[in-house]
């Protein structure tokens, strides 16, 4: 394979994954998913009944993995019917938003029900608002992982059938979902009331922020909330994950030799090592601007 080629399709396809990503996040932040549903749940138990989309259908691995997948496999089938590859992708990517929607909706309406006895009403205003919303947003997320897994399929010729890339892109889109999104949904969204990098004492439990800039909050605040930082951040951090391991072994191609291949291992070690220590300066540096980390004021920052 001409080597302009495969790093043209990497790069397309780490912009496919940058927007996957920030769709991925933005869909979890409407839908109240992954780790901050869990005090979005428990918040009417402690006597703070909400009007969040509440419906978390698993972790964000999980789920977007069988979002990927369904639509990954319909586009396989009209693929295979001579079928244009954008609207085949298109189509397995409205059947994935359906079941996505399908879930979301008994989740919605399971979740909200069983906590009847702490007063949490079902509003059914929310139910009708934010569900196309989240059908929307998983549909842009499995457009692209599917786009991006027939790109690494068809032009880098990756053995792995479409379905089983979409399957395994759909779990990392998720986890990095729930790794990098949920601290600028949950941290500061929810908990704005709690100091910066105090962490969630137990006293605060289910206490999160229920008024929004104008009335009540929803799940469309948070949506724009994270639609500013945490959204873009986790598009950023999957588009990286695609691009730069994917580049590796594009660049340093392991059937050229065996040596070619420990040159690509060497590459991501190196990568690896410059994104821990870039990591930890802007840590340092956003104690010492935001901080302090503790809740005692006098103490001094690291």
């Amino acid at each position: 394979m001409d080597p302009i080629i495969g790093l043209g399709a990497v790069a397309l396809m780490g912009a496919a994954a940058t927007i996957a990503g920030a769709s991925e996040d933005l869909e979890s932040d409407v839908g109240s998913q992954s780790n901050p549903n869990s005090q979005v749940q428990l918040a009417p138990q402690m006597s703070y009944p909400h009007r969040i989309y509440n419906k978390a259908i698993s972790g964000e691995p999980p789920s977007n993995a069988l979002l990927c997948t369904i639509s990954a496999t319909v586009a396989t089938v009209f693929l295979n019917a001579g079928l244009s590859a954008i609207f085949s992708i298109a189509v397995g990517a409205f059947f994935g938003a359906l079941v996505h929607g399908t879930y979301s909706v008994t989740s919605f309406l399971g979740r909200p029900a069983s906590q009847r006895r702490f007063k949490q009403p079902v509003y059914l205003d929310i139910l009708r608002s934010h569900t196309p919303v989240i059908m929307g947003y998983a549909f842009i997320t499995a457009f692209f992982i599917v786009g991006l897994s027939y790109v690494m399929n068809t032009v880098l010729l990756h053995p792995f059938p479409l379905p089983l890339l979409a399957f395994i892109w759909g779990i990392a889109v998720g986890a990095i979902g729930s790794s990098t999104g949920d601290v600028h949904y949950g941290a500061e969204r929810e908990f704005q009331n709690v100091e910066f990098g105090a962490g969630l004492n137990a006293a605060n439990s289910g206490n999160i922020v229920r008024i929004a800039e104008s009335g009540l909050r929803n799940g469309m605040d948070n949506s724009w909330f994270c639609a500013k930082f945490g959204g873009p951040v986790t598009g950023i951090a999957f588009g990286m994950v695609v691009f730069l391991g994917t580049w590796i072994t594009v660049v340093f191609d392991p059937l050229k030799g065996d040596l070619v291949g420990w040159y690509s291992i060497a590459a991501g070690l190196i990568i690896v090592l410059i994104l821990i220590l870039w990591n930890r300066q802007i840590e340092i540096s956003a104690r010492n601007m935001f901080g302090p980390y503790k809740e005692d004021d006098t103490e001094a920052t690291a």
